[in-house]
């Protein structure tokens, strides 16, 4: 057993999987920028931009391959549920929340909310928004 260890050890050693394009070493914040623009350009499908200053802001996308969101939360304790997986409906918005221990929950898209701007300043706020 402990030699089959170590062959399973040395054989993923030796594997050569190319599961990366850039090596460890030059990852920094201009090269982490440059991949994702690079992997959105390929895909040709939806753009998102993510934003957070502060503490334990949390934002969670569940989207369809035709949106195009920017979110933006400064302060701490900020939460952002967006979801529209289960439309096919182009949307592009943007949502910028400034403060502490605030939640938006966006669910669904229509054509009403294509081209949204939230801009939600305070504390303690909580907003709920459904397209149907």
């Amino acid at each position: 057993m402990y030699k089959l260890g170590w062959s399973v050890i040395t054989l993923l050693a030796f594997v050569s999987v190319k599961s990366q394009q850039i090596d460890w070493e030059n990852i920094n914040s201009n090269t982490v920028f440059n991949v994702i623009s690079n992997q959105n350009s390929e895909q040709g499908m939806s753009y998102s931009n993510i934003l957070q200053m502060g503490d334990f802001n949390t934002a969670e996308l569940s989207l369809n391959a035709k949106t195009e969101i920017s979110v933006k939360q400064f302060g701490d304790y900020n939460s952002l549920y967006f979801i529209n997986s289960f439309s096919d409906v182009e949307v592009k918005t943007s949502i910028t929340t400034q403060g502490y221990n605030n939640i938006v929950d966006v669910t669904g898209s229509n054509s009403i909310s294509d081209g949204m701007k939230m801009n939600v300043k305070g504390d303690n706020l909580t907003i709920f928004m459904r397209n149907y």
